[in-house]
């Protein structure tokens, strides 16, 4: 599926895939011959960021997957390794675990900004692309007793002055300063006189919001609905094409409909590390093409409120490839990479 174009202040992320179907039964993912047995031991997931955020999320979600929907008997592990928009998690699993199929990391779009903008020495052209699993709307709060009522305040605070918001988000150069960045620039501000704090998980960001530490933070839709539904965080907007419910129990308003021309999924991925010989390589592809044909991983897709933005295999490496190149002109229009 091409990438639509990307112009100043416009930004389409892709959606709605066609899922890929699985094949397990004695041919590998790419119908090329015998994958190897796996899992023959425990699998270790790593979340590359700190707990409550939505790599942690996802990664849980697919130990859920595997072992409550029964397609593996062994025992499913998930980890985190926080720090530098996920680079630290990916050094670790291209420099310790080469060659190990079962061990897998949780990736997406805030990592391919992660390497820019960290100038990391280790990219994710180094790892085993195994499968793009969802995409999400990046959903703009406050907290409930804010003075901004509506996005449109809220930017013409932030343009005016730029010192008197703070945002906050995930990492420096992922999708949520991306957002931030773009915003800006549809408002007519300079992306890069805008007040963002990285945080490295989403635990942190919610803390720093709800004491006051923040004027607002962005996030994906999944990471703020339990305090949304709370009543303690008030959305202002989401980032897709049509609102969503985001905790409020309605479709929420859009950037698009407050007046400012953008848009934008966060997707989010899974990959092995180098080395893996192909029989195994095959082998993992076909377990996670099997994860996502099954009932309990299209449960937890509609329960969070995920799309299913599913490639395996050489989909998955062509579209990270295409990714890559993609989100590294996106940061250099908005000021955050060279």
């Amino acid at each position: 599926m091409p990438m639509p174009a990307m112009t100043r202040r416009r930004l389409v992320a892709l959606v709605g895939a066609t899922a890929l179907t699985a094949v397990t039964t004695g041919c590998n993912a790419e119908g090329s011959g015998p994958a190897a047995e796996y899992p023959t031991g425990t699998i270790q997931i790593m979340a590359p960021a700190a707990a409550g955020g939505g790599w942690d999320l996802t990664a849980r979600s697919i130990q859920q997957g595997l072992t409550e929907g029964g397609l593996v008997e062994e025992t499913v592990e998930v980890y985190n390794v926080e720090g530098a928009a996920g680079t630290l998690g990916l050094s670790q699993l291209v420099t310790k675990n080469s060659g190990d199929a079962h061990q897998l990391m949780v990736t997406g779009l805030v990592m391919i900004g992660g390497v820019v903008t960290n100038a990391s020495d280790v990219t994710l052209e180094m790892v085993t692309p195994i499968a793009t699993l969802t995409a999400e709307q990046e959903v703009v709060v406050v907290p409930a007793d804010s003075e901004y009522e509506t996005l449109e305040d809220l930017m013409a605070a932030a343009v005016s002055d730029p010192e008197s918001v703070t945002w906050g988000g995930g990492s420096a150069g992922g999708t949520d300063q991306i957002l931030v960045g773009m915003l800006a620039q549809a408002a007519g501000a300079d992306p890069q006189a805008m007040k963002y704090i990285p945080y490295s998980g989403g635990g942190e960001s919610k803390a720093a919001l709800l004491s006051g530490d923040l004027t607002a933070a962005v996030s994906g839709v999944s990471e703020y609905k339990d305090l949304v539904a709370a009543g303690d965080v008030r959305v202002l907007a989401t980032s897709g094409a049509e609102g969503v419910d985001a905790g409020e129990g309605k479709p929420s308003p859009t950037i698009m409909e407050a007046g400012f021309d953008v848009e934008l999924m966060n997707w989010r991925g899974i990959v092995a590390p180098p080395g893996l010989s192909d029989a195994d390589r095959d082998a993992v592809i076909a377990l996670i093409d099997e994860l996502h044909a099954s009932d309990e991983w299209q449960r937890i897709l509609e329960q969070q409120g995920w799309d299913d933005f599913y490639k395996s295999g050489d989909d998955a490496a062509a579209y990270f490839a295409s990714e890559n190149e993609r989100i590294t002109e996106v940061l250099r229009e908005i000021g955050l990479a060279a």
